[in-house]
């Protein structure tokens, strides 16, 4: 598919189209086998946790509610296996100057309880998401938006962005702050899904039983909390996601232990992460029905800003002596069984512009006796609580979190001298609480899965003074002015390149310490064929066939 534009100079990059390959043998996963037939009736069973937040677009920013909104709606466009985006509603979204934008949608489509989908149910929530009195979480993805500083500051009243306009049925225009030549690469994000009028007259109520206009609906009583979610084909989506099988039960597990497990007794015909007991083992006990494959995503730690052990001066030095002190490979040999690949920067190297040679990123290199200098600096400035404890925040029902977040405070420990720990939280949505209530007494496991295929999304939402996943409350006015420059590029080779050189004051700054790049280490049962995993590593759940 190609955005239809009038400037050869607001081209995307053809580099954007990711192309994944699989890091191991067995079946690799990413291949375009034809179907192999089947059972189209069949319920797929796939792993997940329980969302944070009610299903509402603009408030849904973690993998648990993520898998499933994706398969509940559908946006403007979506994005291929390889990360190419790919029209959904959207007839054309055109520009000549990238900051105004007229956005055409297919006609005919309605939602599950039967409402149109109109460019009104697209502005509609857009304003929606951006208003402050609505608190979402994935406002600042509107923050480009033309009025969004009046809609979203603290107060306001005003709920309504001057950039965006309704033509009529099909046609709505946009107009930026400034001009951003990867704007139609957003529009695939969660955030940006139109709704119906019904989300808005009492949002909590439809956040448990949405009514979506994707490849799936949300089944009789389908949410079952902390038990399952229960989707449904929806026999009015005409996209490129059509299901071809019965349905997807995501069944919620308190660890991937209990899912390998299921697994192994075609209790369970997906998994999208073995867990550490089982990855030395995983490919032979799966035989052809595996995959480790690259994705868009990494693993950090934050240290957020309002802990005063790692403010000023002192806490520059003792971040980067932290950073030092981790050996990353020992920690992806013991634990991951090499499955991960060392972080050299904060963003991807599937992704178009990444580089591994970004000035500073030396302070992600293993160096213990430069650890301990930096310490020592720090030391003198303003000296470590003698009965402190440097804690690391992360929930245990994830796979590999408690292992190797207890070997990385082992080698702070022994590396620093001070006493490091695992604070141990029982569930994702519990420790995304205490994270989201900036009530840290010391640092927490975090990370990111591409929301689309960008430097920038990788930077702005995590460290953007305000973003909404910024959990360390990291702020730099240098940092945002470089992303400003970025966005305002002509085109995304440029922008790329300005984006690579705000990542140099995140070295500095180390808002978070990259550990490591992710690989999608997963499987599937006997039951099922034509699995795939895609770009950000989340399984195509509509196009798994049933046996």
């Amino acid at each position: 598919m190609r955005y239809n534009r009038t400037s050869k100079a607001l081209v995307l990059s053809a580099a954007l189209a990711l192309t994944l390959t699989a890091c191991g043998g067995g079946g690799g996963g990413n291949e375009a086998d034809e179907t192999t037939g089947g059972d189209p009736a069949k319920v797929i069973t796939a792993n997940s946790t329980e969302p944070q937040n009610g299903l509402l677009p603009a408030n849904t920013n973690e993998v648990g509610g993520g898998r499933v909104m994706d398969l509940l709606f559908t946006g403007l466009v979506s994005y291929d296996i390889d990360g190419k985006p790919v029209n959904e509603l959207a007839e054309s979204i055109e520009t000549t100057d990238a900051m105004n934008y007229t956005i055409k949608i297919k006609s005919g489509q309605k939602f599950t309880n039967g409402e149109a989908v109109t460019a009104k149910s697209f502005v509609d929530a857009w304003n929606f998401g951006a208003a402050a009195k609505n608190a979402q979480l994935n406002s600042y993805f509107f923050e480009s938006i033309k009025g969004y500083d009046e809609v979203s500051a603290e107060g306001a009243t005003a709920e309504t962005m001057e950039g965006l306009k309704v033509v009529d049925d099909t046609t709505f225009t946009v107009e930026l702050k400034r001009a951003e030549s990867d704007f139609p690469l957003r529009l695939g994000y969660t955030a940006f899904y139109p709704l119906p009028a019904a989300a808005f007259e009492d949002p909590k109520a439809f956040g448990e039983k949405p009514a979506g206009n994707g490849p799936y609906k949300l089944a009789e009583d389908g949410w079952k909390h902390n038990v399952q979610i229960d989707l449904v084909p929806n026999a009015d989506y005409s996209g490129p996601r059509t299901a071809a099988n019965g349905g997807v039960s995501f069944k919620i597990y308190s660890t991937f232990d209990a899912a390998y497990q299921d697994l192994l007794a075609n209790n369970l015909d997906v998994l999208d992460q073995i867990p550490p007991s089982a990855l030395q083992n995983y490919q032979d006990d799966l035989g052809d029905r595996w995959v480790n494959q690259a994705y868009a995503g990494n693993a950090t730690m934050t240290i957020a800003s309002y802990l005063p052990e790692f403010k000023g001066e002192a806490g520059q030095l003792r971040r980067q002596a932290i950073s030092m002190s981790i050996n990353r490979q020992e920690i992806i040999d013991n634990i991951f069984f090499g499955g991960k690949q060392v972080a050299k920067d904060f963003t991807s190297p599937v992704l178009d512009g990444y580089s591994d040679a970004l000035p500073g990123n030396e302070v992600l290199t293993f160096n213990a006796e430069k650890a301990k200098e930096l310490w020592a600096e720090a030391e003198k400035i303003d000296p470590w609580p003698a009965d402190k404890t440097f804690t690391i925040t992360s929930n245990i029902d994830g796979a590999g979190n408690k292992e190797y977040i207890e070997a990385m405070a082992n080698q702070i420990s022994n590396t620093l001298g001070i006493k490091a720990e695992l604070n141990p939280i029982p569930t994702f949505k519990e420790m995304r609480e205490l994270v989201v209530s900036k009530d840290l007494k010391g640092a927490s496991r975090a990370g990111w899965q591409a929301d689309y295929p960008s430097l920038y999304n990788f930077l702005g939402p995590l460290y953007g003074t305000g973003a909404g996943s910024n959990d360390g409350d990291y702020s730099s006015k240098e940092f945002d002015q470089k992303l400003a420059e970025g966005l305002a590029a002509t085109s995304v080779e440029e922008g790329n390149k300005i984006f690579n050189e705000s990542q140099e004051i995140l070295l500095k700054d180390l808002p978070v310490i990259p550990l490591w790049y992710q690989a999608v280490q997963g499987g599937w049962s006997e039951s099922v064929s034509d699995v795939k995993f895609g770009w950000n590593g989340v399984p195509v759940y509509n196009a798994i066939v049933g046996k």
